[in-house]
């Protein structure tokens, strides 16, 4: 089945967040709207008008030396940390340079670092970049993470959020329920109004995009 995207400018810039409405789930939710962050995170020209827009929220801080980029969002770390590098942000990288990585993933869900990376987190000042933080419940992990491997987590920053605070940090995100998809749901499987009405699912979701029924 294929599923209908709409899409969603924001004030101010080019960018565009493109969603469908039904019925998905996640590995820890069932949602009303799947958001497609595809070309988003894929296409230079808005990953990097992304890390424009995201970049401002962290041109104050005073340190950042590597960037945790959830959900394939790389490309918009790489980007994010040019941007921050121009801006004259600090940091204490022996080769004055940020770090851009992603973390593997266990097969129970955990978040870790193999030796030849773990010295990127270990005692850095880490922001968080994802490109959706919904239930927070990934998020929550990568910084759990960070101090686990004795890093410094310093801010967390999203394409769409659904949370505005996770873990104490507030959640710097372009496109969020107060402009726009002011209807988002998000629940529990098992607390799911549409799986209670029989409504089927339309799709699985998760990082990589979405398989429908």
């Amino acid at each position: 089945m294929a599923i209908q995207l709409f899409e969603y400018p924001t004030p101010g810039s080019n960018l565009k967040l493109r969603v469908a409405h039904g019925h998905f789930a996640t590995s820890h939710s069932h949602n009303n709207y799947y958001i497609d962050f595809a070309i988003t995170k894929h296409r230079l020209s808005e990953a990097r008008e992304v890390a424009v827009e995201l970049a401002g929220s962290f041109r104050t801080s005073t340190v950042v030396d590597s960037i945790l980029c959830l959900d394939g969002t790389e490309v918009i770390g790489a980007c994010m940390a040019s941007e921050l590098t121009k801006a004259g942000i600090t940091n204490a990288n022996a080769h004055r340079t940020i770090y851009v990585l992603p973390p593997e993933h266990t097969s129970g869900s955990q978040l870790i670092f193999r030796d030849n990376t773990a010295p990127m987190i270990v005692g850095k000042h880490v922001l968080v970049l994802a490109a959706s933080v919904t239930t927070g419940f990934t998020v929550k992990g990568a910084i759990e993470a960070i101090r686990y491997y004795g890093g410094i987590p310093i801010g967390v920053c999203s394409i769409f959020s659904l949370v505005r605070e996770c873990e104490g940090f507030t959640v710097n995100s372009i496109f969020n329920t107060d402009n726009v998809l002011d209807d988002y749901q998000s629940c529990d499987a098992h607390d799911c109004p549409m799986c209670k009405a029989g409504i089927k699912l339309d799709g699985l979701v998760n990082a990589h995009g979405i398989s429908t029924f």
